[in-house]
């Protein structure tokens, strides 16, 4: 099976009441371990890669290894989606290199301008058959995985007439609201947990079929944090997303979940405790491998909590 774009897993998805698991990808031991993860649970995939990760790993090489998987897994649907792309050119490369989703975010622009350059982005990858996703609202934590990151303030959430005027101006095919969510593995330090339920119906209400994507959503799973710390890591008061609340908002109108946080802990963790644990090895297959494998257990674990297992089937036969 080829790449897929993402309409078929979003029709199925606001119908059924799941979501779909977006991974960032950076490394073959990462893809390996996502897609062994899906695989096992049935699941259509979005995999996506980051400014970052291209600045990283070289787009060409991940695009390499993305195609790879789907060789190896070919009943697998599986999207490749540009995560956070800050203009047009970037936008336009991930298009023209053949990615299937891609995503424009001018949320840190004034309303008027983050509608133009959503719009501009829209009207090429819509020619090309491509498909967008836009980001209105900001949220809190690091917004670009440029290797700095980017401080977002107190963050704006999303306003659900505004959101319908958005989406109607730029004809995005699916729009990232901010309700409360943030980026990195230090969430709601102020206070408990807490996303606005309230507003996420809202915005369904007033965009019946909209699929909507939820960002900084990775629940940074004590464990992990409790690995890297153990092992030489300094992750104090690291919290995540409650998972529960990631179930309730995949089963009003949220159709995509982003995961990126829990994934780099899973895998820095793992490693961490291999060197300790073994610090003769130098072989990186050795700690890499297992590293790999806790990937796996991690996306599988974020597949049940998406309720999208056997996602699969829904979308080939849509």
């Amino acid at each position: 099976m080829p790449l897929v774009g993402t309409t078929e897993m979003f029709k199925q998805a606001y119908e059924r009441g799941y979501a779909i698991g977006a991974f960032n990808v950076n490394n073959m031991e990462i893809i390996q371990g996502i897609m062994g993860a899906v695989a096992e649970k049935n699941s259509a995939v979005i995999l996506q890669i980051s400014k970052g990760a291209r600045e990283y790993a070289n787009p060409h090489y991940l695009t390499a290894l993305i195609k790879a998987a789907i060789e190896e897994y070919p009943n697998i649907p599986v999207a490749m989606h540009l995560d956070h792309g800050p203009d047009f050119e970037l936008a336009k490369e991930a298009v023209d290199g053949g990615y299937t989703s891609v995503m424009i975010d001018a949320s840190h622009d004034p309303f008027e301008e983050n509608v133009r350059r959503t719009k501009e982005v829209v009207d090429y990858a819509h020619s090309k058959g491509v498909l967008v996703e836009a980001e209105l609202g900001q949220l809190i934590g690091e917004q670009f995985d440029s290797g700095e990151g980017g401080a977002m303030g107190e963050g704006i959430y999303t306003d659900p007439d505004q959101a319908v005027e958005f989406v109607q101006q730029t004809g995005c095919d699916s729009l990232a609201v901010a309700i409360g969510t943030s980026h990195g593995a230090y969430k709601f330090t102020k206070g408990e947990p807490s996303l606005d339920f309230e507003r996420l119906e809202k915005i369904q209400e007033k965009l019946p079929n909209m699929p909507l994507v939820l960002h900084g959503a990775s629940t940074v799973i004590p464990e992990f944090v409790e690995m890297c710390n153990e092992y030489g890591g300094d992750l104090p008061s690291a919290k995540g997303v409650p998972e529960e609340f990631i179930s309730k908002a995949s089963k009003m109108g949220v159709c995509k979940v982003n995961i990126d946080t829990d994934l780099r802990l899973a895998m820095t963790g793992t490693i961490r405790k291999e060197f300790i644990d073994n610090p003769g090895n130098f072989d990186p297959r050795k700690y890499l491998g297992p590293a790999r494998e806790a990937i796996k257990q991690m996306v599988l674990r974020k597949l049940d909590v998406l309720g999208c297992e056997n996602s699969v089937d829904h979308v080939n036969a849509g």
